[in-house]
């Protein structure tokens, strides 16, 4: 089929439109670049600004100064070639006024020799102050007999205006500037007029002085001006670069030197030179990070002391732990034997043994993620049994303090990446501690996934979290309850085992609540080991939950999850409504 010449035009100009579109595209954004750049380098450079704002400060001085400087240098060469023009004026109407007296009739025939005369004398008569100026006579042509007379012979009436020409008729000495094209380029002329009294009329004398020396040294005043400006801009510039670079020297080299202490490197130091303001700075700061460094290095030691001391006292109960055990076992084996004081000794001996084994089991698991010894097992694990599964095994502690279990689990598999034992050790503190601060209401456990993460809430509707309980919650061996009597009586090491296990995970535990209105715990898992999550499939702050005003920050929201490096990172949750956990670092 053939192709219409149409049809290629149309094609050919929207090649050309999309081009067109593509190099504005492309200038835009090197533009936009180009503006951010720039912004970034003003916000970061304390120097760029002060050098910056230095230079327009001193330009718009600067340049008020040689403005004003420049206008007075011309205006005195205006007035002195005025005043001087006004002086030749006045004298040269005199001597025309005499010359012209003999004469009673225009058509006098001496008349017309006398104004060649005049207008050559005038013109000539002092050759250094008068040269370039221009004379030029008329006057009303009543009888046809006086003609306008210059000396040079020129045409000058484009240069006498009607409205000069009308005030000197008045009778009045009138000037004005005009620029035109006397003999060759244009040039900018003083036009002076004046009357000439006369028996046949009046006659009217004009001086035309040439205002070029007056531009050109105007002009080279202005470029001296400008150009002593200029430098003096510069010289300021310089000046105040050179001057903050000598202060913000040594606060750059204190922030870099703050940078590696926080990056662990405590032996930095600033150099101190001189006995100035900035010498003194850099002493109090050396001071106070051999200060720090001190404290740090105690802290360290006492906390290296106090894991050992964990860590030792753990393995060291855990014999006389065992032999208690078997002779408890036995003794609680054989109970019903025994007069019922003393079964219901045993029986309590069980109990207790139950709870000491666990809180060092607790001590132990601590001791590990502080030397840093936990390692995680990754398998790919359907979660929705794991989830039964602690319900399961908590639905008699449940029954007994009336509180019902709830599940809103999906039918299909929930697969994903974990450790589960250490996500099913999570969700069984999560429950267990819903359960026994439920007040006998429901629990709700919700399972959610996404492409790239898994998330668990527990929900009670319990007493909740009183301001500032939220930063608290995760600390070790710290209780909701301090008279300790809940059913389950833990350790108050179940929450801070759960944190180190999601931070093992790279995932977020983070918690949720308000008084009277329960409380809410967030577990986030990525789907597969190693990923970085950004987002929640499930909500924190719960649907059902009456937020005070200012939101769930004022509720009590706490987000704790690893950070950007790495390192463990507390702050407050998301909004309500906002599946994006909010990690602070």
């Amino acid at each position: 089929m053939a192709t219409s010449p149409t049809s290629h035009s149309a094609t050919a100009a929207s090649r050309r439109r999309h081009a067109v579109r593509e190099v504005w595209r492309g200038l835009a954004g090197g533009a936009v670049r180009l503006v951010a750049g720039l912004h970034q380098t003003w916000r970061r450079s304390l120097q760029v600004r002060v050098v910056t704002i230095t230079l327009v400060a001193s330009s718009l001085l600067v340049g008020g100064f040689a403005y004003l400087i420049a206008d007075k240098i011309t205006n005195i060469l205006l007035e002195n070639a005025q005043t001087d023009v006004l002086l030749r004026l006045r004298s040269g109407s005199d001597y025309s006024a005499k010359q012209f007296t003999l004469y009673s009739q225009p058509q006098d025939a001496q008349l017309q020799d006398t104004i060649e005369g005049t207008v050559n004398y005038l013109a000539g008569g002092d050759p250094q102050q008068t040269s370039g100026v221009v004379v030029a006579i008329t006057a009303d042509n009543h009888a046809g007999i006086i003609k306008t007379r210059t000396s040079p012979a020129l045409n000058v009436q484009p240069l006498i205006s009607k409205e000069l020409r009308a005030a000197v008729t008045d009778g009045k000495i009138a000037h004005q500037i005009q620029t035109g094209r006397l003999t060759g380029e244009r040039t900018k002329y003083l036009v002076y007029g004046s009357p000439v009294p006369t028996r046949f009329g009046q006659v009217e004398l004009y001086y035309l002085v040439p205002l070029n020396r007056q531009d050109a040294t105007a002009a080279d005043a202005r470029a001296t001006v400008l150009a002593t400006g200029v430098a003096l801009v510069l010289l300021l510039g310089l000046l105040a670069a050179l001057v903050t670079r000598l202060v913000v020297t040594p606060v750059r080299v204190a922030a870099r030197t703050a940078q590696r202490l926080s990056a662990g490197l405590l032996d930095q130091r600033m150099v101190v030179n001189g006995e100035d303001d900035l010498a003194l700075l850099a002493a109090s700061f050396n001071q106070m990070a051999t200060n720090l460094q001190r404290q740090i290095l105690r802290l360290e030691e006492m906390s290296r002391l106090q894991r050992r001391f964990t860590s030792d006292v753990s393995h060291e109960l855990r014999t006389p732990l065992t032999t208690v055990r078997m002779a408890a076992d036995l003794i609680f084996a054989e109970r019903d034997e025994f007069d019922p004081a003393v079964a219901r000794s045993a029986e309590l001996l069980q109990a207790e043994l139950d709870r000491f084994e666990e809180l060092l089991t607790d001590l132990l698991e601590i001791s590990r993620f502080d030397a840093g010894f936990a390692v995680l097992d990754s398998e790919p694990t359907d979660l929705v049994p794991v989830v039964h599964r602690v319900a399961d095994r908590l639905a008699g502690l449940a029954e007994r303090v009336g509180v019902v279990i709830e599940l809103a689990v999906p039918t299909t598999p929930v697969i994903a990446e974990v450790d589960p034992r250490r996500v099913e050790r999570v969700l069984r503190n999560l429950v267990g501690n819903a359960v026994e601060h439920g007040e006998a209401k429901p629990v709700l456990i919700t399972l959610g996934m996404d492409q790239t993460a898994v998330a668990i809430t527990v929900r009670d509707h319990g007493v909740g979290l009183k301001p500032g309980e939220e930063k608290l919650v995760f600390n070790r061996f710290w209780r909701a309850d301090p008279s300790r009597a809940r059913q389950t009586g833990g350790t108050g090491l179940g929450l801070s085992i759960s944190l180190e296990d999601a931070r093992l995970h790279g995932g977020w535990l983070e918690a949720w609540g308000a008084p009277g209105q329960g409380a809410q715990f967030r577990l986030t898992l990525p789907a597969r080991a190693g990923d970085r999550l950004t987002t929640s499939p499930l909500r924190l702050v719960p649907a059902d939950a009456t937020l005070p005003f200012g939101g769930p920050r004022d509720g009590g929201t706490l987000a704790i999850g690893p950070g950007g490096d790495g390192a463990l990172a507390i702050g407050p949750g998301p909004a309500a409504g906002d599946d994006r956990a909010e990690v602070r670092s």
